[in-house]
């Protein structure tokens, strides 16, 4: 069963910057694109960066483009997510999700395109 674990998570000053680590328990090579998504409580997931795992196909969050970078690591199992210049509204639970199939249907930063998730790790900034 595929595992995918999340860390780095933890409390910024606006400004700052974070990285996020994703480690999956298969090669990232085995599937179409591994994906981070943010969720604050009372909303919806939202889809943050993706990375296709065979061209290196970046996709980003309006929100996010020109702060945030991901990336796939120097082990065949891990992805990377930099966050800098974090802003308050950045504050949310980070998920690290993969997906098999692509994402022509649903779009790179879909939930639906993606069949596996982590716990999620905890990303707070202050003001």
């Amino acid at each position: 069963q595929v595992q995918l674990v999340e860390s780095g998570g933890g409390s910024v000053q606006a400004g700052g910057s974070l990285r996020l680590s994703c480690a999956s328990s298969e090669y990232i090579s085995i599937f179409n694109s591994i994906a981070w998504f943010r969720q604050v409580p009372g909303k919806e997931r939202e889809g943050v960066a993706r990375i296709h795992t065979r061209d290196l196909g970046v996709a980003y969050a309006d929100s996010v483009k020109g702060r945030f970078t991901i990336s796939l690591g120097s082990a065949e199992n891990t992805v990377y997510l930099n966050m800098s210049i974090m802003k308050p509204e950045d504050t949310a639970m980070y998920y690290c999700a993969a997906g098999r199939a692509g994402d022509e249907w649903f779009g790179p930063l879909a939930t639906e395109t993606y069949n596996y998730w982590g716990q999620g790790t905890q990303v707070t900034v202050s003001s």
